[in-house]
């Protein structure tokens, strides 16, 4: 019974992100992936300077062809370094997750939302105020990165093509031997 009930809420929770991305094309981000498209519901409530941002970022272009460089079972995949992780234009296995975009950092804007399953976050290097152009989608609930990284949105649909993104070598901190990518990535409202 108790199952049933926590299923049901869970259903209610992300029927309700799921409604949030469809009235709000403008904040919300579609992923193209090989297993299929991963819809996003940004959060602009909790993170207007990072959402700003990865929007500003997916409508230059920026993230196609970017790959999942790191990418560990039972904790997230790691992709958006779009200085080194671009599969097309200027990969570098070397320096893959190093880089970010040729716009400033921005500073954190934590909040007391919970990482779990499907929720995206920014990566940053240990300064709090380093989050640039990298982001990471959880597999699992998380807890140590509760209100020390910045959240910036949820999975509505598509986590099916999240689970089958290429995982990487534990042995090496997740990094991943041909890597898949994010194909495309828009912001919905400008889809044609």
């Amino acid at each position: 019974m108790f199952k049933r009930l926590a299923l049901a809420a869970l259903f209610v929770v992300a029927s309700a992100f799921g409604a949030l991305a469809a009235e709000d094309p403008e904040n919300t981000l579609v992923i193209s992936l090989k297993d299929g498209d991963v819809v996003v519901a940004l959060r602009p409530d909790l993170a207007p300077k990072h959402v700003e941002r990865i929007k500003a970022l997916a409508r230059a272009g920026a993230y196609d062809n970017v790959a999942f460089h790191r990418v560990i079972e039972g904790f997230m995949a790691q992709t958006g370094d779009v200085q080194f992780g671009d599969l097309e234009d200027g990969y570098d296995a070397a320096r893959v997750g190093t880089g970010g975009s040729d716009q400033p950092d921005v500073p954190a804007e934590f909040s007391s939302e919970k990482f779990e399953r499907g929720v995206i976050g920014m990566a940053r290097s240990a300064d709090p105020d380093s989050a640039n152009s990298q982001f990471f989608i959880m597999f699992v609930e998380y807890p140590s990165l509760n209100g020390e990284y910045t959240i910036v949105g949820n999975v509505v649909s598509g986590m099916e093509a999240v689970d089958k993104i290429k995982r990487g070598d534990e042995a090496q901190n997740g990094v991943v031997t041909d890597p898949d990518r994010m194909l495309k990535v828009i912001v919905a409202a400008d889809k044609k």
